[in-house]
């Protein structure tokens, strides 16, 4: 890389004498603005309507000029879509000292030319899809002060040549793929440097030690990268150093001990998930402007020191997952600032100590907000709640996994009214449930699973009408289930399996018209099911099993239409199995056995194609068991889309393994907590069916390496992993580095919350922390819509299948759009968006930018532009209202992408030609111009078939097209349904 530095520098300084004595002059500013300008998509029209000829290049948007010479001085764009690459001619802008491309969807390298302008002092080009390696001509900016490449996908290792930056001030290359090592004097010559951010990027090797030279340094970021060894001691006593954070490395041994700890500047200081072991360093003490400190998931030993307590400024402590001993300082209590402490997952003992709740600021108000501190061996009894009481902003509490006993306290009742989680599950606590709890009328979350609890479940608790998750398995609770449970209008999930439950299920639980999960598993309830929980249009996990339920199965349970797993067995059950079960298109498990059941078997059951697993056995049925239905395992070169699965009926003479030993795992999402998770952000914390922890990921997806990359968005980067059990998942890890990826995780947790469909990805969990968000789901192992259109592997895709993936699609558009109470629209379908599991079924995902329609709205107004250019209904940009026809049109434009194999963006559509009417040009007579030549060919080539399938074809291709170009018409009104959509396509 130093050879080829070399000789670009000679290229540059040897450039011909002819342009070398030229004089430049404001004709060449505009000759580079031009090609600039040419380079550009520029979808929303905002350069091409403002750079004309008519006007001078100075008031151009965008452009500086100096006022006297009339040269650009500065080029500046934040958050345009401006969708091109850089044109080299921007090197001829000799005067330009300000080059900001923020946010504006630029791909391609970065032009070695950038090297010429000796004046620039800015270069700043984050959130972009620039790629390739960082040319080493950079190095000759020497006049260089900030240099912001982050969120790209720059490869490669850092020039070594970047040591020539002298005037450097910010150095940010955070979130690339570069790898390699840091070269160890990388900053000999930089001593201006002031802020190093090179997080998540593949970094290896050991922190440069040149970094101590560095007097000026306030901000060192080398957080998600590969870095192993020790730190340099020195960083340690950097007297300017404000913030530090080198979490999720490999990085190892002890802190520096009091003498060599002297950062007095310091504001946050982050090493989480690395090696550091040893004790916390008492050097923090003098760290009085020390605002956050996480030490979360390393090998530190010891006490929690006690001189925490000094740090005026102190607001967020996490030690989590650590070996800590000993008990919790009761000198934290003078912690005046104090929001959130997390000394959770460590060995810590004896009782907290009460003064806790002491923690006063100067306004007299109490600041904690959340507690977490489970799964320690602290002991005692609940003494310390009174304490707590008087912490008016507590959000959460989480003593779970402790050997707390006695009973919950009356005045649990007068904790905060802001708190919305309450977890002390797997404790030791005895009694009943205080009444007062129900004077928490803004909990979300009440778990108090897997400890001693008696008496009865108190009738006040109906006045929780926040509540999203009552946990209350695993006790001694008697007596009924209260009527007054139907006034949790908002429950989600409810589990009260094993305990001993009596009389029958409240007929007012089918109110309950959210639930997604209810689980009253061994109990001894009583009496026939209630009708009205048959219309729980949300139930997701039904799980009856192992009670005294009496009667008979309804003859209709259609209105649970999306339920997936229902577990009715060893019950008092009697009467045949009804035909409607066959409509219960989405379940997957069923279990009916140890009942008294009689009659035959339904032949419809072989209807449920995503049934995996039947268990029947113990019951009274006779005759055949039902053959068919559902289509055996084929070879996959047939291009078939068979469901591949095998219905299972098990009439042996042991018990099946009941449904809910898998449906009681999600118990635990918010009763207990893996080493590294932090608590999931509001909204998204119901969602997490199965508890996989931020370690996990790491180790199913090697660290999130780049051999497991499966692709990257505006939000994130989705590997693939593979769990400790051997299953295969999807983890989709946000980019905490935009400011909108909070709010994409937040939108997409809710729209999959919401919907469930067999044609939508499914959501397995979540896994959310300080400065991580993920979301885990189900891995679809034959990638997405746009691998299969555009890779040059040899895949391609049959006529059938491309009439059945697009099927999928418009099921599942279907359903968002129509069969839920708020519409969802996506509002970003696309190829990417459509990705196939093993058996080449289409599931759509990306949920990000999901809007939804309230009541009897048709359409939405947008604050911002959301989707893809090119797949954007055109409407967007006239009236800034998204609707179910703006995913109509969207559609369609895949529809025909899908038949033709050409991108709505494909250079070929310049001024006013679109996908749309090159098509429509050639309908119907001459589609063979037009549509991907191996559909023509899949219908000559196969001798199996007979001559006229190509004229079959043909006429089906006309069909196909024919609706797309519907779905795709300019005017909203004048486009199909996706109702009638499907329709057509099914005739198809």
């Amino acid at each position: 890389m130093a050879i080829s530095c070399i000789r670009m520098a000679l290229f540059i300084l040897l450039t011909p004498c002819a342009a070398a004595l030229a004089t430049p002059s404001n004709t060449t500013d505009l000759a580079a603005l031009l090609a600039f300008k040419a380079q550009l998509k520029d979808p929303l029209g905002i350069v091409a309507g403002n750079w004309t000829a008519t006007t001078s290049f100075c008031s151009w948007i965008g452009v500086s000029c100096s006022h006297g010479r009339q040269r650009v001085t500065g080029l500046q764009f934040n958050h345009v879509p401006l969708e091109g690459s850089i044109a080299p001619q921007l090197g001829n802008l000799s005067f330009l000292s300000n080059l900001v491309l923020r946010n504006t969807s630029l791909v391609g390298p970065l032009p070695t030319e950038l090297g010429t302008l000796h004046r620039l002092r800015s270069l700043v080009l984050p959130n972009n899809s620039l790629s390739g390696t960082i040319p080493c001509t950079l190095a000759n900016l020497t006049r260089l002060e900030l240099l912001d490449l982050a969120s790209n996908n720059f490869i490669g290792a850092i020039p070594y040549e970047f040591q020539n930056l002298h005037s450097l001030q910010m150095f940010q290359l955070v979130d690339n793929d570069l790898s390699g090592e840091i070269p160890q004097d990388m900053f000999n010559n930089t001593p201006s440097l002031s802020i190093i951010h090179l997080g998540s990027n593949r970094l290896t090797g050991r922190i440069p030690r040149s970094i101590i030279t560095l007097s000026n340094l306030e901000k060192l970021v080398l957080q998600k990268n590969l870095l192993s060894g020790p730190m340099p001691p020195p960083i340690f006593n950097m007297s300017q150093l404000q913030a530090l954070a080198v979490g999720r490395n490999n990085l190892s041994g002890p802190i520096p001990g009091n003498e060599s700890f002297h950062l007095p500047m310091l504001q946050v200081l982050a090493l989480p998930e690395n090696q550091f072991n040893g004790p916390i360093p008492l050097g923090l003490s003098a760290c009085q402007n020390l605002e956050t400190l996480n030490l979360a998931v390393n090998n530190f030993t010891g006490t929690v020191p006690s001189l925490l307590a000094t740090l005026p400024n102190l607001t967020a402590i996490y030690l989590s997952t650590n070996d800590l001993t000993g008990k919790i300082p009761t000198e934290l209590s003078n912690q005046t600032t104090l929001l959130g402490l997390d000394v959770s997952e460590n060995n810590l003992e004896g009782e907290i100590p009460p003064e806790l709740g002491n923690l006063r600021n100067l306004g007299n108000m109490l600041n904690l907000s959340e507690i977490f501190i489970n799964y320690n061996q602290l002991s005692g009894k609940l003494h310390f709640l009174a304490a707590l009481s008087k912490c008016r902003r507590l959000n959460t509490i989480h003593i779970s996994g402790n050997k707390f006993t006695g009973r919950l306290p009356p005045y649990m009742g007068n904790l905060s009214t802001m708190l919305e989680i309450f977890a002390a599950g797997n404790d030791m606590i005895t009694g009943s449930i205080p009444s007062t709890v129900a004077n928490l009328s803004n909990l979300l979350i009440l778990s108090l699973r897997g400890n001693n609890l008696s008496g009865k479940i108190p009738t006040t608790i109906g006045a929780m009408d926040n509540l999203q998750g009552l946990y209350l398995s695993y006790n001694s609770l008697s007596g009924n289930i209260p009527e007054e449970i139907s006034g949790l209008t908002k429950l989600v999930e409810l589990y009260l399996g094993a305990n001993k439950l009596t009389d029958p299920i409240p007929s007012s639980s089918g109110n309950l018209s959210q639930l997604q999960f209810m689980a009253l598993s061994q109990n001894s309830l009583s009496s026939t099911i209630p009708t009205s929980l048959w219309h729980l249009q949300k139930l997701m996990v039904l799980d009856l099993s192992q009670n005294s339920l009496t009667g008979f199965l309804p003859a209709d349970v259609t209105k649970l239409t999306a339920i997936t797993a229902m577990d009715l067995s060893g019950n008092k059950l009697s009467g045949s199995i009804p035909d409607s079960l066959s409509k219960l298109l989405n379940i997957e498990k069923l279990d009916l056995s140890s009942n008294a059941l009689s009659g035959v078997i339904p032949k419809a059951l072989t209807n449920l194609t995503y049934l995996a697993n039947l268990n029947l056995s113990f019951n009274r049925l006779y005759g055949q068991i039902p053959e068919g239905g559902i289509a055996p395992c084929q070879n996959k070169t047939n291009h078939s889309r068979s469901k591949q699965q095998l219905l299972k009926v098990t009439l042996a003479a042991v018990m099946a393994i009941l449904i809910s030993a898998s449906c009681l795992c999600m118990l635990v999402i918010i009763t207990t907590r893996r080493k590294g998770n932090i608590p999931l952000p509001l909204g998204t914390n119901l969602l997490s069916y199965q508890l996989i922890s931020y370690h996990e990921l790491v180790r199913a997806t090697r660290n999130f390496s780049d051999d497991n990359l499966l692709g990257s968005g505006s939000f994130g980067k989705v590997f693939k992993g593979q769990l400790d059990d051997e299953s295969f998942i999807a983890v989709k890890v946000l980019n905490m580095q935009d400011e909108s990826a909070s709010k994409s995780f937040d939108t997409e947790c809710r729209a999959l919350q919401m919907a469930r469909h067999r044609n939508l990805v499914k959501i397995i969990s979540t896994c959310s922390n300080l400065d991580f968000k993920a979301l885990i789901l189900e891995y679809m192992p034959n990638g997405s819509l746009n691998d299969w259109l555009y890779s040059n592997d040899g895949r391609q895709l049959s006529f059938v299948q491309r009439v059945g993936i697009m099927l999928d699609v418009a099921m599942a558009i279907e359903y968002l759009h129509h069969q839920n109470i708020e519409a969802v629209l996506h509002c970003d379908l696309k190829p990417r968006n459509i990705l196939l599991d093993k058996d080449m079924i289409a599931h759509i995902s990306d949920f990000g930018i999901s809007k939804l329609l309230v009541g009897h709205d048709n359409s939405i107004m947008l604050t911002s532009t959301p989707g893809t250019v090119g797949y954007m209904a055109p409407e967007f940009g006239s009236t800034g209202k998204a609707s179910r026809a703006s995913d109509i049109y969207s559609y369609g434009i895949v529809l025909l992408e899908i038949f033709t194999r050409k991108r709505p963006t494909d250079p070929m559509f310049v001024g006013e030609l679109s996908l749309r009417r090159w098509v429509s040009q050639a309908f119907p007579h001459e589609l063979s111009n037009v549509v991907d030549s191996s559909i023509l060919q899949d219908g000559i080539e196969d001798a199996s078939r007979p001559p006229e399938n190509f004229s079959i074809l043909n006429i089906n291709l006309i069909s196909i097209i024919e609706l797309a170009l519907l779905c795709s018409i300019v005017v909203p009104e004048e486009r199909m349904t996706m109702n009638d959509v499907v329709v057509k396509l099914n005739k198809i």
